[in-house]
C-alpha cells in the first residue's frame, strides 16, 4: 500500500514538472515572437514612439550629428564623408506599419533620384528580434535603397527619433536645411524637400 501511495506522489511530482514546464514554454513563445513592440498596426497613424516623448529632436540648422554605421552590404557608412552631397536620414523599423506604408514611395524615389541623392535608411536594429529579420524584410519586398544597421540604437537616440518613421534631410554642407519629417513621406514631399536642399 505505502509502495502505490509513494509511486502514486512520484507520478504526480512528475506530472506537475511537466505542466509548470510546457505553460513555461508557451510563455517565451508568446514574448519572443515577430511583434515585441506593441502597435496597432493602424497604418494612419503617424508613426510609432520608439524613445522618450520628452526628447525634442534635431531641429532645421542644426549640424547632423556625425555617425558611422554598417551597412545591410556588410560596408561602412560615414555621414561626414558624405559632406557636399545632399542626403537623406530616414528612420525606420520592420514592426512599424507607418514605415511599411512609407517604404514603397522611397524605394520609388532611390530609383528616380539616388544619383541626386544619398539616401541613408537606418533601421532601428536595436528593436527588433535581431538582423537577420531586417535582412529578410528588405529581400521580400526587393528594397535596393541602403540601409544601415543601428544595432546599439545610439544613432537614433542621438538623433531623438521619438516617433519612427522620422527623416532629416541634410544640405551639402551637413546642416539640415529643413524641418525633420515625423511620419510616412510621399514620393512627392520626397522630392520637394530634395530640391530644396543646397
Amino acid at each position: 500500500m505505502i509502495k502505490k501511495i509513494l509511486g502514486i506522489a512520484i507520478l504526480l511530482t512528475f506530472g506537475t514538472i511537466i505542466i509548470i514546464n510546457i505553460l513555461e514554454i508557451n510563455k517565451e513563445e508568446k514574448t519572443t515572437g515577430p511583434n515585441l513592440v506593441d502597435v496597432t498596426g493602424d497604418t494612419s497613424v503617424e508613426g510609432v514612439s520608439i524613445v522618450s516623448p520628452s526628447s525634442s529632436g534635431i531641429n532645421k540648422g542644426d549640424a547632423a550629428p556625425d555617425f558611422e554605421l554598417e551597412m545591410i552590404n556588410g560596408k561602412k557608412v560615414k555621414l561626414s564623408e558624405l559632406k557636399g552631397k545632399k542626403v537623406l536620414v530616414n528612420f525606420w523599423a520592420t514592426w512599424c506599419p507607418p514605415c511599411k506604408e512609407e517604404m514603397p514611395e522611397l524605394q520609388q524615389f532611390y530609383e528616380d533620384h539616388g544619383d541626386e541623392i544619398t539616401i541613408i535608411a537606418i533601421n532601428a536594429t536595436g528593436s527588433e528580434r535581431n538582423e537577420n529579420a531586417v535582412r529578410k524584410f528588405i529581400n521580400k519586398y526587393d528594397y535596393t535603397f541602403p540601409v544601415a544597421f543601428d544595432k546599439s540604437m545610439d544613432v537614433t537616440d542621438e538623433y531623438m527619433a521619438v516617433t519612427i518613421p522620422t527623416s532629416y534631410f541634410i544640405g551639402t554642407d551637413g546642416i539640415i536645411q529643413v524641418p525633420r519629417k515625423v511620419g510616412p513621406m510621399t514620393y512627392e514631399f520626397m522630392v520637394e524637400m530634395m530640391n530644396s536642399l543646397e
